[in-house]
């Protein structure tokens, strides 16, 4: 009888393995529940199922396309665990649904896909396997690679076969056949064997309680969640960890905790990711936390190599620590470190531009809020450093009342600022556009600086906006969505890290401080949030600036024509 779960152990143990302390906790329990009396500990199905894996199954990925299915001693300890423990009473399966969190890379869905496929050619016959997620696409990644299994195996389909309702095994009845949110009418089936690959990107739990009410007359069913951590917030992984994690910590200890296994790689803290080195198979990185396939399927030149960009891109950084090493990622974190804002620059004096031309973007608050209106010069000497001058204005009632002291505990100081001549106090309770209109009309009769392209917010714009058309300036609506805002705001957080915008104040670093950032999604936008969706965190200065790079990445060459001209 095969004992994985004691040799992953002790492999652990002995410092050639490295896991994080939730797994650890997890897998000490269950080493001392082998001995439990409500548990039989019989590893027969799980030998089964390792050696038809390991004798029938192959790669069809580069760079192991062809080759047979070496199991890892993990992927043997985490099968031996699903499969050997029974209850004494009833010899039935005691886990039910499985939650297994790994780092990207691992090789997670090739090891489901050999699961469900040794499931469908030995598990018996008339049972439904489904492959699931919150996209077709993502559903036929696990689907896809079965049936590549299941063409090597059976090259030509004399057990096998695929239609369009999905794969059939014609000797004992067995179908597989794939879910996901497109799918209509899906409760009414009769599932044995679910997978949901990827479970962080779904909001609700639809699809995971389609599958769950489907098995509820199945007598070994299993549900296996196979996932990153993800971005988003409040959905259906979020509530699925809270609750593993009790079980993890003894703090549930109902039926449907004693029938859930969590087999979380997770790193113990953000910290260790950075200061981790590659370390190599006898002394392995801690790394290996989140990436038990460290050294054998993901590299650590890999691992490296997203660690750099996580260092220079903020963005790349909310994809690495989720991704890679299983960290959640929130609106509660900080878009900028303090050091990309923070460094000592001059303020802008309007005076030394006399006769200049900028570019401007507006950040037009709700009536009785913050309004932000950001100036961007070029210095014909200086082409890659961008001066930017940034005003607001606040009405005086916001000064007063639960409000002000919501914006003074976020670290709002309006009262310096004013006398700073930073935020210029507005009589009155409210704010119609007007005022950062007669400011820009000011640069020119002042100053003789004319904006030569104004980008804006539409909200509450249409005072503003009508002034401004009126004196006959360039106006351009600029929506405040990552889709537009993702590639200026990109480019901000470059200019910032290199220290190329000139002109900050404290305001400007302020509303800076303020900002999260949304998480990639499948293109690749992002846009700029307030920390933790906290109204008292304000980020118009950081918004207008944005807005205004929007501007000069529309009209740069036009807009540089006349710096070179000055």
């Amino acid at each position: 009888m095969s004992n994985y779960l004691g040799e992953y152990l002790r492999e652990i143990r002995a410092g050639r393995i490295k896991v994080g302390l939730e797994l650890m906790e997890l897998l000490e329990r269950l080493e001392t529940e082998r001995e439990d009396p409500r548990y039989l500990y019989d590893t027969s199905e799980a030998e089964l199922r390792i050696e038809f894996i390991e004798t029938f199954c192959k790669h069809s990925k580069d760079p192991f396309c062809g080759q047979p299915f070496t199991l890892l001693l993990w992927q043997k300890a985490f099968i031996e665990v699903v499969y050997s423990f029974k209850h004494a009473a009833t010899k039935l399966d005691r886990f039910k649904k499985i939650i297994l969190l790994i780092a990207r890379k691992n090789g997670k869905s090739t090891l489901c896909a050999a699961l469900a496929f040794a499931d469908f050619i030995i598990g018996g016959g008339g049972r439904d396997i489904y492959c699931s997620s919150n996209d077709d696409a993502q559903a036929s990644i696990i689907f896809d690679e079965i049936d590549a299994m299941r063409k090597m195996f059976d090259p030509k389909s004399y057990r096998t076969w695929r239609n369009q309702k999905g794969l059939r095994n014609k000797k004992n009845g067995s179908w597989i056949k794939k879910i996901s949110e497109r799918t209509r009418n899906k409760d009414g089936r009769n599932i044995n064997f679910a997978i949901l690959d990827e479970s962080w990107g779904l909001e609700t739990n639809e699809i995971p309680s389609a599958i769950e009410k489907s098995q509820s007359i199945k007598i070994n069913p299993k549900f296996i969640n196979i996932t990153t951590e993800g971005t988003v917030n409040g959905g259906y992984l979020d509530e699925e960890l809270e609750y593993a994690r009790q079980v993890i910590r003894g703090e549930k200890r109902d039926r449907a905790a004693e029938r859930l296994l969590p087999w979380l790689y997770t790193q113990d803290s953000e910290n260790e990711v950075w200061q981790a080195t590659a370390g190599d198979v006898e002394h392995p990185s801690d790394w290996q936390k989140s990436n038990p396939s460290l050294y054998y399927v993901k590299s650590t030149d890999y691992i490296e190599e997203q660690l750099d960009e996580a260092r220079s891109k903020t963005a790349a950084r909310i994809m690495t620590m989720c991704k890679d090493f299983n960290i959640k990622q929130n609106s509660a974190s900080a878009w900028l470190r303090p050091d990309d804002y923070n460094y000592e620059t001059e303020l802008v004096n309007l005076e030394e531009w006399r006769g200049a031309h900028c570019l401007i973007g507006i950040d037009l608050s709700e009536t009785t809020d913050l309004t932000a209106v950001s100036c961007l010069f070029v210095k014909p000497e200086e082409p890659d450093k961008r001066y930017m001058f940034t005003r607001y204005f606040l009405p005086s009632a916001k000064l007063e009342g639960n409000d002000s002291n919501d914006d003074k505990q976020a670290g709002a100081q309006y009262f310096e600022w004013a006398k700073a001549e930073h935020v210029q106090i507005c009589d009155g309770t409210e704010l119609d556009g007007s005022e950062a209109a007669q400011f820009i009309i000011s640069l020119w009769e002042q100053y003789g600086i004319w904006a030569l392209h104004i980008g804006y917010d539409p909200r509450s714009s249409k005072t503003c906006i009508n002034m401004l058309k009126d004196y006959g300036y360039e106006t351009e609506t600029v929506r405040q969505n990552k889709y537009i805002l993702s590639k200026p705001t990109n480019a901000v957080e470059d200019l910032l890290k290199h220290r190329q915008i000139q002109g900050l104040n404290d305001v400007d670093r302020w509303c800076f401080g303020n900002c999260s950032m949304t998480a990639p999604d499948k293109f690749g936008d992002v846009q700029v949030v307030k920390i933790g969706n906290q109204r008292s965190h304000k980020i118009d200065g950081a918004v207008a600036i944005i807005i205004c790079y929007k501007i000069f990445q529309d009209y740069k060459a036009e807009f540089m024509e006349y710096v070179r001209a000055a």
